[in-house]
């Protein structure tokens, strides 16, 4: 990854004019902006509910359930070792899917409002 080169001894780089606050306001109060924010929560928010409720479901079926998930599925392997390792496969399908998503649809986004606001400047 590249790095841009240190500002110099100043502390800022003055070529690089920072937005305002009237600016971020301004953008953010926007249809581009509202857009983005729409795409991140329409993929955040339902697959945060349906892990939630996954692993909820995981915790409710261990206390209550026990003689289910004592069920051997293959020699000493049992449901809930099944169950509990599919928590993590789960957490990393999840990670992979939002990195894609963020690739695909927010991270273009995003650069398109950052290198506006960079412009105008």
């Amino acid at each position: 990854m590249a790095t841009d080169a240190p500002p110099p001894e100043g502390g800022t780089d003055p070529s690089r004019a920072q937005p305002t606050t009237e600016a971020f306001i301004e953008v953010q109060e926007g249809a581009e902006f509202s857009d983005l924010r729409r795409a991140h929560r329409s993929f955040a928010f339902p697959l945060t509910v349906a892990f939630v409720s996954w692993y909820l479901l995981y915790v409710l079926l261990c206390n209550y359930a026990g003689d289910f998930m004592a069920t051997k599925v293959v020699g000493n392997i049992n449901v809930a070792l099944v169950l509990g390792l599919a928590q993590f496969a789960t957490t990393f399908l999840i990670a992979w899917l939002y990195s894609r998503h963020a690739n695909a649809k927010l991270d273009p986004k995003a650069a398109a409002i950052k290198s506006r606001m960079e412009a105008d400047a």
